[in-house]
């Protein structure tokens, strides 16, 4: 028999069977706890995680040295440390709020759970992705947001207009992920780069997404699932796609949920201030639930970060939204013999939201340069031993904004 909730029974803490099912809905709902590590369930309102933060080193040791030799301090055992750093996980109450008609309650056949329950958990859901993901409203103890952490540790890619090298090149997105010493096993990505997959062709007009117009299509990146949250928290304006080591962001949920019926007042919109619902007006009751959970990016070192200040699970793919304001090379006026090769630096800058900081390279002369004189995808120009042109002027523009260039000189050299 469905359980049938009355108005006597509105009040207090959910049954148990109930709560396990609308936090299992919220975690499915929820893109980002999907994806997340789950830790045991929270006793307090606050947990400690130790986060190791000083590696161990090992040593070679010479086990057949003799005592009084002059190489028998070759054969001690040094000594190591390791340290953990301590991060706290905060349960903070999320609050959703289910009008329900008056009538319905009434009607004592009804299934009220089988009503309420997939609007609690979307609702539930979406609050809990916009905060964790972009600080939405998030409550004051919990971390900045993935997009804006990410910003902070400078693993935004802005797009180019190049989806292919901006998500899978050297400098593309998987690449600042793996940058930090972190495998990335997972993306999740706004609805809308679907078909901006689906269009990627190579020179010959082949696609390079491989699809299949006939039977279910897996999204997926370089052999990472790919996911596209609907449950309307993904904001395509601020992150086209999210790449990461996943594992690296964890939660934990305190069990307990409380919930309470009102029949009068308002229920307004918390962005707008708008009444949404006149509870007396409109003959309805507010259902109010409450839940309470914590995160965080404990974002240990490891062997490969150690010494990076800013290694950071997690990257961001972002519309150009920003201004390019300048390109800088360096070096500016280089000297280099022919037969050998310079490489060369771009430095981009610009203002507002993210920005690309791609360019393109390019090598001239006042003729047309050696066959063998060229200039990388990477800035490393080879200047050919039979190179005729004593000047060459290397260039560098920005991918985002073709009308920000810089320009080197190179005085060649050489018999």
């Amino acid at each position: 028999m469905a359980d049938i909730i009355d108005r006597s029974r509105l009040s207090g803490l959910i049954p148990e069977p109930v709560t396990r099912e609308i936090i299992q809905g919220a975690v499915t709902e929820s893109a980002v706890l999907r994806m997340a590590r789950r830790l045991p369930n929270m006793t307090s309102k606050t947990q400690t995680l130790n986060v190791l933060d000083a590696l161990p080193t090992a040593y070679f040791v010479n086990g057949e040295a003799t005592t009084g030799a002059p190489d028998s301090k070759a054969s001690l055992k040094k000594t190591t440390n390791m340290a953990w750093d301590k991060k706290k996980i905060y349960a903070e109450e999320i609050a959703v709020i289910v009008p329900i008609p008056e009538a319905v309650l009434d009607d004592s056949d009804y299934d009220i759970w089988g009503e309420v329950r997939p609007r609690l958990q979307e609702a539930f859901g979406k609050v809990i992705d916009a905060a964790i993901l972009y600080g939405t409203d998030k409550p004051t103890s919990w971390r900045a947001g993935l997009v804006p952490s990410a910003e902070t540790a400078g693993t935004v890619v802005a797009a180019t207009g190049d989806i292919f090298a901006d998500i899978m090149a050297e400098d593309g997105v998987i690449a600042k992920v793996e940058e930090g010493g972190y495998i990335p096993n997972g993306v999740m990505a706004a609805i809308q780069m679907r078909a901006k997959l689906r269009g990627l062709v190579d020179k010959n007009g082949q696609p390079i997404f491989k699809t299949d117009m006939q039977g279910d299509t897996r999204y997926a990146l370089d052999g990472m699932s790919m996911y596209f949250p609907v449950n309307g928290a993904y904001d395509p304006e601020k992150s086209l796609a999210i790449v990461g080591d996943w594992s690296q962001l964890v939660y934990a949920i305190r069990q307990d949920m409380t919930f309470k019926i009102f029949d009068s007042g308002v229920v307004q919109d918390p962005t707008t201030g708008d009444i949404l619902y006149n509870l007396m007006q409109n003959d309805m009751v507010a259902l109010r639930a409450v839940m309470r959970l914590g995160w965080e990016v404990p974002n240990p070192i490891n062997a490969y970060n150690a010494d990076l200040d800013n290694a950071f699970p997690f990257a961001v793919y972002a519309a150009a939204t920003g201004t390019i304001s300048a390109v800088d090379v360096a070096p500016a006026t280089p000297t280099v013999e022919k037969g050998s090769g310079q490489q060369f630096a771009a430095s981009v800058t610009g203002t507002g939201g993210p920005y690309s900081t791609a360019v393109t390279w390019s090598v001239s002369g006042s003729s047309a340069v050696a066959a063998g004189t060229q200039i990388s995808a990477a800035g490393y120009l080879a200047v050919d031993a039979a190179e005729t042109n004593t000047s060459l002027t290397v260039t560098a523009k920005s991918k985002q904004d073709s009308s920000k260039t810089d320009t080197a000189t190179v005085t060649v050299s050489g018999g």
